[in-house]
């Protein structure tokens, strides 16, 4: 993202098929952060609303459902001005 935004170093998007993959990939990141000594700043939304963030300054964590993650777009708000660093499909 830098240096074409101050928001973060990097934006993760990732996409879960059903509210309970969307928790489990959630509580993954959470603890595998808090395993190297780093909690979150904050983390908005929730499982049922399709759409969670979780905030760890340099890096944001974005997870969707693919309903969310298409209305958003982040990838295409962002495809002008930011690198992509890796795609996985």
């Amino acid at each position: 993202m830098r240096p074409d935004t101050h928001l973060a170093d990097f934006f993760v998007i990732c996409t879960g098929n059903s509210d309970r993959q969307i928790r489990a990939l959630v509580d993954y990141v959470r603890q595998t952060c808090k395993d190297v000594g780093k909690l979150p700043f904050n983390v908005e939304g929730t499982p049922e609303s399709g759409w969670m963030l979780m905030d760890y300054s340099n890096v944001v964590v974005h997870i969707f459902n693919a309903e969310q993650r298409d209305y958003y777009d982040l990838q295409g708000l962002w495809s002008k001005s930011a690198q992509v660093l890796l795609s996985i499909q």
